[in-house]
């Protein structure tokens, strides 16, 4: 009886969740186009050495790493503050937790158009922002650096307040008697929230890293939306903004190079991977430290 019970999420799993993936696995060794992906030639793992060799993917990585950087630490630095905030007895409290969590609950596509209306060159309202204070417009979708920053602007508006409603929840959880405590020995608002709040929430701190380390990997809305047109694919005319998720449909759904496509969701997949290991490899550590 308890293996009938349990039966239905391991048949969804594996129809929706495991086949896809080992399936994937398969049509990366292969040389499979998508008009015809009834037809492959076997290549090994050549498409995963093609992939070490190709600049656009070494390009696409490095643009994912500093997207993802430039988005989550703001991200979860805010929505640690705002949580902190969230955390006291405000009026109107409700209203706050349900405001913070609005941006999270707006599609992607939604969010995407209005904010490259707000950085758009000619007659976005950030360029007249900066020009009323003297600062000469940004071509932000053109050059790297700005369009990097505004693709992390439209993420670290949306999740933020998810975030903070995590910590939040984790917060209220930690017993109010340790805060009385460390108050009559003295310690400020500041120094409770470093020596009780943080270690209480340290939990909910990692796993939000991980969860913001594995949007950030599959990053694909919001740069594509930005684009605007044809180099939205593409990241720009100089893939100055194309990240892994971007270079995969671009592979497969505009080159027809499903096996390349299939290789990079992978590599997506291994990194993946490998930084959860490296994230257990230093919470140990630490935990051994302490």
């Amino acid at each position: 009886m308890p293996y009938g019970f349990i039966a239905p999420f391991f048949l969804i799993f594996g129809a929706f969740g495991l086949y896809p993936l080992l399936y994937t696995f398969w049509i990366s060794l292969h040389r499979v186009e998508l008009s015809t992906m009834h037809t492959r030639e076997w290549r090994g793992l050549a498409n995963f050495t093609e992939l070490l060799k190709d600049d656009l993917f070494w390009n696409a990585l490095t643009n994912t790493f500093t997207i993802g950087v430039i988005s989550t630490v703001p991200q979860l630095l805010m929505a640690l503050g705002l949580a902190h905030l969230l955390n006291y007895r405000l009026r109107g409290s409700v209203f706050f937790r349900v405001a913070a969590l609005v941006p999270y609950a707006t599609s992607i596509g939604a969010a995407a158009l209005v904010f490259t209306m707000l950085f758009e060159r000619d007659f976005g309202m950030v360029n007249w922002a900066l020009g009323a204070v003297g600062i000469d417009g940004i071509d932000w979708s053109s050059e790297k650096w700005p369009a990097q920053f505004a693709i992390s602007t439209i993420v670290i508006w949306r999740w933020t307040g998810y975030n903070a409603l995590l910590y939040l929840a984790s917060m209220q959880a930690i017993p109010r008697d340790l805060y009385e405590a460390a108050a009559i020995d003295g310690a400020s608002r500041w120094q409770q929230f470093r020596t009780v709040t943080i270690p209480g929430i340290s939990a909910t701190i990692i796993f939000t890293i991980v969860l913001s380390t594995i949007g950030a990997t599959q990053l694909f809305g919001e740069p594509l939306i930005f684009g605007q047109g044809p180099n939205g694919v593409s990241g720009g005319a100089d893939n100055q903004y194309q990240t892994l998720g971007l270079l995969l449909y671009e592979e497969g759904w505009k080159n027809y190079q499903m096996g390349r496509a299939s290789a990079i969701a992978w590599a997506m997949f291994l990194i993946l991977i490998l930084i959860f290991v490296l994230q257990r490899v230093i919470g140990r550590v630490t935990s051994r430290k302490s």
